[in-house]
């Protein structure tokens, strides 16, 4: 299994294609399809239920550009994957149970990962039906998150094998609100962060992006850690965040204590106009963050111009942010579950490959306010 990472020109060891999916175990996969439908703007592509032989659990496909969320639930838990999925519900809540990424050659990629320390989960199999086959293998990483290899080279299908084509839920917008999953950020136990990006860098191949530490990353009254890690293509990108001794609890405290422990904490969305998306999905109810006026009476001074007038950012509480590459555009929602867990960013780049380093003291007050607001500050 070799390649060329598009960065640098060396080998690399363990080449990706992209994200293949994000898979949610969630209690109600029908209302939640309808309302990622809605509030996202997302198509259903398949569907796999009892309809069409699947006795034990139903799952909804939604695409939106390159961007694909499966979301499972239990209809009757019979087998070890059924009680799973619904234990994994029970303790945790609605919440990403794998991040599959896909690859050239799964049985490469899942013996790579295996001989570098990676804990099998699956080893390499094949499905196939009239659309051609898909090979898969799953590896474990932190908490009960999975990754799933997906070499799907020889498939044309909506999905995988034994899903329909399904039609959309709701008529889609004109517009799609995002085009492709951009990065997702895991949260683990303090003192561990270093372990799962050691974990990446060996089994993986992947290198070390991006590091916040200190006060790169706190408040007055919070902080956490956080390093990103990402393939030679930088087509797929973890920032793993832990948190840090502080005065109060932190975002990433209270995500480990409602959640039950480490896993996803949240997907970023990239857009092609954030303006566009953050009026769609307002207009359809999603709550996003909201950011103080006096934010942007001193942006324009280090950001500068940017695509989207100051007083629209304003207006629309979209965040901004420069680097040495160029500028970004941010936002982000509240938690879409009653559990203070998993939430969503939607990000425009115009070259900065970066991750809002100049909002983080903003951002994590907005979060705290929040926090306080539930009690859990």
């Amino acid at each position: 299994m070799t390649g060329l990472t598009a960065s640098t020109g060396t080998e690399d060891t363990f080449p990706v294609k992209g994200m293949d999916a994000v898979v949610f175990a969630v209690g109600n996969a029908k209302q939640a399809a309808h309302y990622y439908s809605t509030a996202f703007g997302m198509r259903r592509v398949a569907y796999r239920g009892p309809e069409n032989g699947s006795r034990e659990t139903a799952s909804y496909v939604l695409e939106s550009g390159s961007a694909r969320f499966v979301f499972t639930s239990v209809v009757k838990a019979a087998t070890e994957h059924g009680r799973f999925l619904a234990e994994h519900v029970a303790e945790h809540g609605d919440g990403v149970v794998d991040l599959a990424i896909e690859v050239p050659d799964a049985r490469a990629a899942y013996a790579y990962a295996v001989e570098h320390g990676a804990t099998g989960l699956e080893e390499p199999y094949e499905l196939k039906d009239e659309y051609g086959t898909v090979v898969l293998a799953a590896i474990a990483t932190y908490g009960r998150t999975r990754h799933t290899l997906v070499d799907r080279s020889g498939y044309d299908g909506p999905y995988l094998p034994g899903y329909a084509p399904a039609q959309p839920i709701v008529e889609p917008p004109a517009k799609r609100c995002f085009q492709a999953v951009d990065h997702c950020v895991g949260n683990v136990e303090l003192g561990r962060m270093n372990e799962w990006v050691t974990f990446y860098n060996r089994v993986m191949g992947f290198t070390n992006m991006k590091e916040f530490v200190g006060d790169d990353i706190a408040t007055e009254y919070s902080a956490l850690m956080s390093k990103v890690v990402a393939d030679g293509s930088r087509k797929v990108k973890f920032p793993l965040n832990e948190p840090a001794v502080a005065k109060k609890k932190s975002q990433i405290d209270e995500y480990l204590e409602f959640y039950g422990g480490p896993g996803v904490q949240h997907i970023a969305l990239a857009t092609n106009d954030i303006v566009a998306s953050v009026r769609a999905m307002r207009a359809a109810g999603m709550e996003f963050l909201d950011t103080p006026d006096s934010y942007y009476d001193t942006l324009g001074e280090w950001v500068g111009d940017t695509r989207v007038p100051l007083d629209t950012l304003r207006e629309l509480k979209i965040l901004a942010d420069r680097d040495e590459d160029g500028y970004l555009l941010q936002i982000f929602t509240k938690p879409v579950q009653d559990r203070p867990t998993v939430f969503f960013e939607m990000i425009e780049r115009h070259g900065s490959m970066g991750f809002g380093k100049g909002n983080f003291k903003a951002l994590f007050e907005a979060i705290e306010r929040e926090q306080e607001r539930r009690g859990n500050l």
